[in-house]
């Protein structure tokens, strides 16, 4: 564990990580901040919702793009607690996310700086600044332990 305080978006990602697994969700959660004020805050919800695509980086991005009424989110930061899929990189790229912040790496799924690499690609339409491992240790304690208490 950093003996640093974490930045508040990533500590309210981190908290509605704890959400979702107490709703029995994979442990994941996301903010959307603009001009440092809190846009939007969501975690998984793909079993809650009945919806594969519930992600909470997707969730997230939704409601943003409500409370902003527009779908791009020029000048948005979005900061979550695993590294983003290829689905969510999409998203990302399509709502012109400024700025990814995300704490933990995922070699399996992850498509930023694994697999796919999303935004490598010269065919993204958009690539944001990227900057990865704040929270890395708790995010990926409770990944850990949430998947080790399935098995």
């Amino acid at each position: 564990m950093s003996r640093w305080p974490l930045p508040e978006p990533m500590q309210l990602a981190l908290d509605a990580a704890q959400a979702g697994e107490s709703a029995g969700e994979v442990p994941i959660g996301a903010v959307i901040v603009k001009g440092g004020r809190v846009i939007s805050v969501a975690h998984n919800q793909p079993r809650g919702l009945n919806d594969p695509t519930a992600h909470a980086e997707v969730l997230a991005i939704r409601a943003a793009a409500a409370v902003l009424g527009n779908e791009r989110l020029d000048g948005c930061e979005l900061w979550v607690t695993l590294e983003p899929c290829a689905m969510c990189a999409g998203a990302i790229a399509h709502a012109r996310i400024a700025k990814l912040y995300y704490a933990a790496a995922d070699a399996k799924g992850g498509a930023v700086e694994h697999g796919a690499r999303v935004f490598e690609h010269e065919q993204s339409l958009h690539r944001p600044e990227v900057y990865s491992g704040m929270g890395e240790d708790q995010a990926s304690a409770m990944l850990k332990a949430f998947f080790a208490a399935r098995r």
